[in-house]
């Protein structure tokens, strides 16, 4: 065995002991690389439906002085990038680690801290928070590794390093390197209980060895044919196995050793001897854990779904056999220590708490949390609140999630499967529906009846369900029995709910639609589509022998409107049809120039969406049925899909280039595009605006985006093709992490566009322009002195009669009050030098007076100082102009003002307001009474224009009205 130490390997540069929070705050979903002048419409805001991945989950429990509940319980589970952290008790979430750059490959917690790897690094969490980091000197990532008292020890990809790093000091330097043998693929480590310094290594060839971590020398090696055979037959050595778990039993000296084969040791470690040997079909051993709390139990865990228990005391007898207990291989498995309760983890994105009443009881599930195991490909909202969703998964099942609380997600039942699956014996995902390809739902009478149809891949029937009982409904509509016997029966491709809750339709691939009561299940009526018209034939350039007939016109869409007026229905063939809701004709059809894939309507509007083959959205008004706008959605996908918001003024979409595209419906313009790390499958927009939700076909869960323009001032404007952002994908957040509502911080606008239009503070110089300010306000100017005088009071406020209890009394016999006089209150004394000062001060009006006389630019800072006055202030100011000087340049601005057509209602309060306080002054004085006399001919023309400008808008408008 060779071992290094520190000194032998190269170290790579000290990183900083902790990093800015603000640098990596939700990094990378809210700071796309993209260009500045570009605008993202909707920022990442969280991930629903992540519960864990495929690497083990992590238990912690916690015992307190006092406490009546038991131990609390904390499980940590993977996300891959990032770590959940949830309570065992309701399993609720308590925390959310922010994303790192590598998936993470291996989780333990370590009293308040949680450590990940993540790469080539090891990193130390506290609340969420990073605080330490370790980094592998040779940069090559961390598969496995564990806490080991004030050491940290970790193994290498590749299994041939195990490194040592002492976490007591915070020091980042490793502290030793141990090389293993060629032919020696490390995978775990496992610490037997009372072994001082010594751990277990287990190997991908199947061997096991025992090392001494201070000393750094191998103590023991186990080779495969001793852990797999018992002594009398190890001739018989088979295949080596790979060791695919190991844990430590409530015994000393004792592990449990699981193979890749199946096979299960029970080993004394100390004696060098197997004592029990149990194997178990269906699949290599995932995990192994000993029951603690005094039962000899052994629980394990295969990779085809399957939890095993054995009877220790009976020479490993098999108790239960949970078949099915996960969907895909189970990752993890550990026992609540002193508790009968098993906690297991898969692939399939649950985590489950089994219960075991009695040994010999059967276990029965007793909390859960779960989500999609495979990416879900459509999605709908439901309800008119935006609060739920429905989404359908390639993984046959169909689940209600929650926007505001993962823990009221749930699946929809499809009824007793499970005891049907052990009755038959068939696995349990066999025995759901197909997989859903249509989904239509109204929640008008929810509390009444089935409010939720689908329609399945390869299958004639439609199926409703019931939100409100969490399960499928009691109808499954059989578009087969609906058609004539000769006729070709065809899959059901789409579905609706009118928008009264009272009908589901549905339309099949061979051109029949039918329609069924929610209520009872009986049928009502049928549509037919009828044989393709001519424009169809001349476009695709069919010869009349070739005719196609009404069985190949597949229906891809199909809609109803708000007052249940009209069907619509979209054939492959490139034609919408319109038939009347209750006499079932065919009244319209609008012919497309290509195929039709989907459609969609937005009821309140009356505008349907149909995605055509050629990559543009048409839209049509379903009033004129014509069509109205057609959106362009590039030439490199196809569309997947589309959805509008609730006002119509936008319709988003999907396509097969990773572009999420958002139009503005009134203007035909492109507003906002974004390209996403992988594609997104199916895209949903909340009723009430505020969020965008998306799937992917890379990821089990379901991705929120805010939209920015309902928290914040968003300019749009049109884009091209080319101005298209990178945005990464939302991530998980802690419902009750410390900083949940930072999230919130991506919301504001980073770049804001510049305006490119801004109004004039007048349209045309020819045009007379007013203030925008009340009539009342230069009313009230003019009338101020009347104002004044019918508001003075009539009489002067008279004594109490009755003087009030809380006045003072003299001393005496007679009850007397004890009321102060009022002390005569002395004039001022005005002395010169005050009337000098005050005779010199300016008001502001007077100031500003002067600077306008020099400079006519700043007249509109004078007349804006005027009108932010109150009719009282404005008399004030102008009842101190008595000076010649002030009276002088007043008049002059009023010239300028009317000269320069602004203002125009307020010029003239002002000078009916100045000529009827000082006409004795301005006419007595010569120099004024020749600026009067100016002004008196710029009045009389621009008073004859004014009118003129009126008299013949009025002309015109009589015309008008006269025409009409």
């Amino acid at each position: 065995m060779d071992t290094h130490n520190t000194e032998d390997v190269d170290m790579i540069e000290v990183r900083p002991r902790k990093r800015i929070r603000s640098s990596t705050k939700r990094k990378r979903a809210t700071s796309p690389t993209h260009s500045p002048r570009v605008l993202i419409l909707f920022a990442p805001f969280r991930a629903l439906g992540l519960i864990t991945n495929h690497i083990p989950f992590y238990v912690q429990t916690r015992s307190y002085k006092g406490a009546t509940e038991g131990p609390r319980i904390h499980i940590l589970t993977c996300l891959g990038r990032s770590w959940a952290l949830w309570e065992g008790g309701k399993m609720g979430l308590l925390f959310v680690g922010p994303e790192v750059q590598d998936p993470i490959s291996c989780l333990v917690m370590d009293g308040d801290a949680v450590w990940a790897a993540s790469g080539a690094h090891v990193i130390k969490y506290l609340r969420g928070k990073e605080v330490f980091r370790l980094s592998n000197p040779l940069r090559t990532p961390l598969a496995f590794f564990i806490i080991f008292g004030s050491q940290l020890l970790a193994l290498t990809e590749d299994g041939g390093r195990m490194l040592i790093w002492e976490i007591s000091t915070n020091e980042r330097a490793l502290s030793a390197t141990i090389q293993f043998d060629i032919g020696f693929t490390a995978t775990s480590i496992l610490h037997p209980a009372t072994y001082l310094n010594k751990v277990l290594v287990a190997s991908n060839e199947g061997d096991m060895q025992l090392w001494n971590i201070r000393t750094q020398t191998c103590i023991h090696k186990f080779s495969n044919s001793q852990l797999r055979t018992l002594p009398s037959q190890q001739q018989l050595n088979s295949l080596p196995s790979p060791i695919t778990a190991l844990t430590q039993s409530p015994a000393i000296d004792v592990v449990g050793v699981g193979f890749m084969s199946g096979e299960i040791s029970v080993y004394d470690v100390r004696a060098d001897e197997r004592l029990m040997r149990v194997y178990m079909d269906n699949g290599g051993i995932k995990a192994l854990s000993f029951r603690s709390d005094g039962h000899p139990i052994l629980a394990s865990a295969s990779s085809s779904g399957h939890i095993a228990l054995w009877d220790l005391d009976s020479g490993g007898r098999l108790l239960h056999l949970i078949r099915g207990a996960h969907d895909g291989a189970v990752s993890a498995l550990e026992w609540v220590p002193g508790q009968p309760v098993l906690i297991s983890s898969g692939e399939d994105n649950s985590v489950k708490q089994w219960l075991y009443e009695s040994p010999t009881a059967v276990p029965r599930l007793l909390k859960f949390r779960s989500g999609h195991h495979a990416p879900p490909h459509l999605i709908r909202f439901y309800g008119e609140d935006g609060k739920q969703l429905m989404s359908a998964s390639a993984d046959r099942t169909l689940r209600y999630v929650s926007v505001v609380r993962d823990s009221r997600s749930y699946e929809m039942s499809q009824g007793s499967l499970a005891r049907k699956a052990t009755t038959l014996s068939k696995p349990l995902a066999s025995l759901k529906f197909p997989p859903i390809t249509s989904i239509s739902c109204s929640s008008t009478r929810s509390k009444d009846w089935d409010d939720v149809l689908t329609a399945h891949a390869d299958e004639m029937c439609v199926r409703s369900w019931t939100v409100l009982n969490k399960r499928v409904g009691k109808h499954t509509f059989n578009s087969a029995e609906s058609s004539k016997r000769k006729s070709p029966s065809g899959v059901v491709k789409c579905v609706c709910v009118t928008a009264c809750g009272n009908f589901g339709l549905a339309g099949s691939s061979t051109g029949e639609i039918h329609m069924w009561n929610m209520q009872s299940g009986l049928k009502r009526k049928s549509f037919k589509v009828g044989p393709s018209p001519q424009a169809v034939i001349d476009r695709v350039g069919l010869s009349c022998t070739t005719k196609p007939k009404a069985s190949e016109r597949g229906i891809t869409g199909l809609v109803s409107d708000a007052l249940n007026r009209v069907v619509i229905a979209a054939t492959s063939d490139g034609t919408v049809n319109f038939f009347d809701f209750h006499a079932c004709t065919l009244d319209q059809v609008l012919v497309l120039p290509t195929s039709a894939s989907s459609m969609m309507l937005q009821r309140d509007s009356g505008l349907l969406a149909v995605v055509c083959d050629d990559m543009v959205v048409r839209i049509i008004d379903i009033e004129t049925r014509r069509i109205v706008r057609e959106l362009a959605c590039g030439v490199h996908g196809r569309i997947l899909d589309t959805a509008f918001s609730s006002d119509s003024r936008w319709i988003v979409v999907t396509s097969l280039d990773s572009v999420i595209r958002t139009f503005d419906i009134p203007t035909g313009q492109l507003i906002n595009a974004f390209r996403t790390s992988s594609v997104a499958t199916s895209i949903a927009f909340s009723p009430t605006n505020d969020f965008l939700a998306t799937t992917h076909v890379d990821s089990v869960g379901i991705f929120l985006w805010a939209n920015r323009s309902q928290y914040s001032e968003v300019a749009f404007r049109a884009i091209s093709e080319d101005d298209v952002a990178e945005a990464a994908l939302p991530s998980m957040q802690g419902s009750e992490e410390d900083e949940a509502l930072e999230a919130l911080e991506a919301l504001g606008v980073e770049d804001k566009p510049t305006d490119v239009f801004s109004t004039p503070s007048q349209l045309d110089g020819d045009l007379v322009t007013l203030t925008l300010l009340p009539r009342a306000r230069w009313q009230t100017l003019l009338n101020l002195e009347v104002i004044q005088q019918r508001n003075k009071p009539k009489e002067p406020p008279k004594k109490p009669e009755h003087a009030p209890f809380f006045l003072p009394t003299l001393p005496g016999v007679e009850h007397r009050f004890a009321i102060e006089e009022k002390k005569q209150e002395t004039q001022e004394k005005h002395t010169r030098r005050l009337d000098k000062i005050a005779a010199n001060s300016w008001s502001t009006l007077q100031k500003l007076l002067a600077e306008s006389d020099k400079d006519s630019g700043l007249d509109d800072a004078l007349f804006d100082y005027i009108k932010s006055l109150s009719p009282a202030a404005i008399d004030l100011e102008l009842r101190s102009l008595v000076s010649f000087n002030s009276l002088q340049q007043f008049l002059r601005a009023i010239k300028r003002r009317l000269q320069s057509h602004l203002d125009f209602e307020a010029v003239q309060a002002l000078q009916n307001v100045v000529l009827r306080l000082h006409a004795d002054v301005i006419i007595e004085n010569e120099d004024l009474r020749a600026e009067l006399e100016e002004l008196l001919k710029i009045q009389k023309k621009e008073s004859g224009r004014v009118l003129d400008l009126l008299a013949s808008s009025l002309g015109t408008l009589g015309f008008v009205r006269d025409a009409q």
